[in-house]
């Protein structure tokens, strides 16, 4: 029995080289301003210090919360592809003139 449904399981969502390279530029570039503003600002260096410090943990939490929201999403694609192959499989062995 085929399904009417066209087969996701091999879907991908690719991503263009000019978004990859726009996504890369944008972060090289406000991490290199930010981090001349703070080597440039009119403090004493704790501050400096305090403040790039802020900077790295800022930037490693978003890495950590990008990736970690990435795999809760991609985890829930995987359980729902199981699930819709399961009720596939028990609609195909469903036979309703079989008493």
């Amino acid at each position: 029995m085929a399904s009417s449904k066209p087969n996701n399981l091999n879907a991908s969502q690719d991503h263009s080289v000019a978004w990859i390279a726009q996504v890369w530029l944008s972060f090289i570039l406000s991490l290199t301003a930010t981090t001349i503003g703070i080597l440039y600002a009119p403090v004493n260096p704790w501050v400096r210090a305090y403040l790039g410090m802020g900077l790295m943990f800022s930037v490693g939490s978003s890495l950590s919360l990008a990736k970690t929201t990435r795999d809760l999403h991609e985890s829930k694609k995987v359980l729902s592809r199981i699930d819709e192959a399961k009720l596939e499989r028990l609609l195909a062995q469903h036979d309703p003139y079989q008493q």
